[in-house]
């Protein structure tokens, strides 16, 4: 079943293209990583298919009902914004207790529901102390804690973990691959490592237009090329650019990129090059720290797809 559908969908601000035709599906019970470069129009998306903003264009359905027609979606949803906003002289318990309660929780609900919540994101510990207090880490666990209040069946989460500290990101993201299956989650994010952690699937944006949408192993899969790494060691740089140049020439080479001592070539023969790529290095003279053949990671991919223009970090 799919969860989330949009067709066509615009979005103008004036005369800025926010969203220009956005077509996208993502299927139930998976985590969505929608991927793009800042200003791609990730967020004007998630405000769309909340329901906090209106389309210029274009229709969206959350598991099948259309979100212009019919107020029940809202039940149906969980959301954290890129920087939510919490009550700071309350505790997590006060706090969760009063989004229950405006979920139409009984006592014995509201009660039974925030213990849950709070040990699900390992935050019953500190469950009488006031959020003003917490790290920013802490603060968009009770964020996930609250989006989860009504059981959702479609989480939206905007830039979950871009703010955070190491330690406050595995944290994050631990909680977010824990809901795989259990919901479907649309995580927007630019940053690639974590959708390559937590999300099977996979959508890229930029200006506003789906650039590619894929299972991520898919993804990776059809942009594969061969390729290798050479690592030069210490003093052999004039022979490592000498051999780099020689490189260039052959037939079976289709690019070299050196940066520092490390050197990507990509081949258009793949026996060839594991034939006569290290046995060149050897008459050259070259001495390898490190010598394999790599697969392109995602931002490879986003990199070849987007271009280097897109402000990632």
């Amino acid at each position: 079943m799919t969860a989330i559908r949009i067709e066509n969908l615009r979005k103008l601000f004036g005369k800025v293209i926010a969203l220009d035709g956005l077509t996208l599906n993502v299927e139930q019970g998976t985590i969505f990583g929608f991927l793009g470069p800042n200003g791609a129009g990730k967020t004007t998306t998630i405000r769309l298919l909340t329901g906090l903003a209106r389309p210029t264009a274009g229709r969206a359905w959350i598991m099948e009902e259309e979100i212009s027609a019919s107020r029940s979606v809202n039940t149906r949803i969980g959301y954290l914004p890129e920087d939510p906003a919490f009550y700071s002289w309350m505790t997590p318990a006060e706090f969760l207790d009063h989004i229950t309660r405006l979920f139409g929780f009984s006592h014995s609900e509201r009660k039974t529901r925030t213990q849950e919540l709070l040990e699900h994101v390992g935050l019953n510990e500190v469950r009488k102390r006031r959020i003003g207090g917490f790290s920013r880490g802490m603060r968009q666990r009770l964020g996930i804690a609250q989006a989860l209040v009504n059981r959702p069946e479609v989480l939206f989460l905007d830039e979950p973990a871009s703010a955070l500290d190491p330690a406050g990101r595995k944290d994050v993201l631990d909680l977010i691959s824990q809901l795989h299956g259990k919901c479907t989650v649309f995580m927007s994010t630019h940053i690639l490592a974590d959708v390559e952690r937590v999300c099977d699937t996979v959508g890229i944006i930029n200006r506003g237009k789906l650039v590619v949408e894929a299972p991520q192993a898919e993804l990776l899969a059809h942009y594969t090329v061969p390729a290798f790494e050479l690592e030069c060691e210490i003093g052999f740089e004039v022979q490592f650019k000498s051999f780099i140049d020689s490189l260039k020439s052959l037939q079976w080479v289709n690019s070299v990129l050196r940066k520092n001592s490390v050197a990507r070539v990509v081949v258009n023969d793949l026996p060839m090059a594991r034939q006569a790529l290290l046995a060149k290095a050897a008459q050259s003279g070259l001495a390898l720290r490190r010598y394999e053949i790599v697969t392109p990671s995602l931002e490879d991919i986003f990199l070849r797809l987007v271009g280097e223009e897109g402000n990632i970090k």
